[in-house]
């Protein structure tokens, strides 16, 4: 699995021309899955996510993990994140997962993100999103 992960002060998704999710201050993250992913590197991420020190403290250093941030979080499919561009100029992927155990993944990494007590917000799986 890959993500992208970026801090926000807000973010939202539209799906036909209707917003579908917004969030505050928290993570943008997007999502790719590729064949050998299971449900366990899905927990792992979500579980790296949740602690890495991307926040500023009281003190302005990048020191406060999205838990302690109370931050919450958009999270957005994304099969791209798997494209080869090696060779000509139409990229291949191949390297993206199936998208029903892409779907499956995703949705546990959303689940064990929920879990762990994070306000998750997501796109819809599959689906032409416009990210703001």
């Amino acid at each position: 699995m890959k993500l992208i992960i970026q801090r926000v002060s807000q973010a939202s998704v539209e799906v036909e021309q209707k917003i579908v999710a917004v969030i505050g201050p928290g993570l943008l993250v997007f999502v790719g899955v590729t064949h050998q992913d299971t449900a366990k590197e899905a927990m792992w991420l979500a579980e790296k996510l949740i602690n890495l020190r991307i926040f500023s403290d009281a003190h302005g250093k990048t020191n406060c993990s999205l838990e302690e941030h109370q931050g919450e979080v958009l999270v957005v499919s994304q099969f791209t994140l798997y494209a080869d561009c090696s060779a000509g100029r139409r990229p291949s992927f191949t390297k993206a997962a199936d998208p029903a155990l892409a779907e499956q993944l995703y949705s546990t990494f959303i689940q064990t993100l929920q879990k762990n007590q994070i306000k998750v917000k997501s796109g819809i799986f599959g689906a032409h999103m416009k990210i703001s």
